[in-house]
């Protein structure tokens, strides 16, 4: 008797296991139906914060109060203005996804380098880009921890 109750349970688990599948075989999920739209960061975004940890991270506007620091992406170029050097070069955004291409960066000493070092440690590693509501941007490095946030301008300088 209990080999009967064992094959029963066996082939209506077998049976709900064929229709599931059934059901699912050639279905697209909402997310895979939708091609992703890439973020459009065209424009002058302000440096808030950059960030290596929960105790690392440098605000540039604290570091050299006065000084706008920022990153102008034009439609296939970035720009970097730090408080005394410059950081440029070419991207490519797909979806979230964004490449950073290696730059040209000019080298003068500034009493204050802590940008520039921290732009040089993470500008490399940046992979995906999030946008909330066109005016917070947050560049995310390959490490979970690490990442850039920007303040769109609204006005050129």
């Amino acid at each position: 008797m209990k080999t009967n109750i064992i094959q029963v349970i066996a082939v209506a688990l077998l049976a709900t296991a064929c229709s599931s599948s059934r059901q699912n075989n050639g279905a697209v999920s909402a997310n895979e139906a939708q091609p992703r739209v890439a973020a459009d960061i065209r424009g002058q975004w302000y440096l808030e914060n950059i960030v290596f940890s929960d105790s690392e991270y440098v605000r540039p506007s604290e570091e050299v109060p006065g000084s706008r620091q920022y990153i102008l992406f034009d439609d296939s170029t970035y720009s970097v203005r730090t408080n005394c050097n410059s950081i440029s070069g070419f991207y490519t955004i797909k979806g979230d996804s964004i490449q950073l291409g290696n730059g040209m960066m000019t080298r003068m000493a500034c009493e204050n380098m802590a940008t520039e070092d921290a732009l040089r440690r993470i500008l490399p590693n940046i992979v995906t880009v999030d946008v909330e509501n066109d005016s917070i941007a947050r560049l995310n490095s390959s490490v979970s921890s690490e990442y850039i946030v920007l303040r769109k301008a609204t006005e050129k300088k």
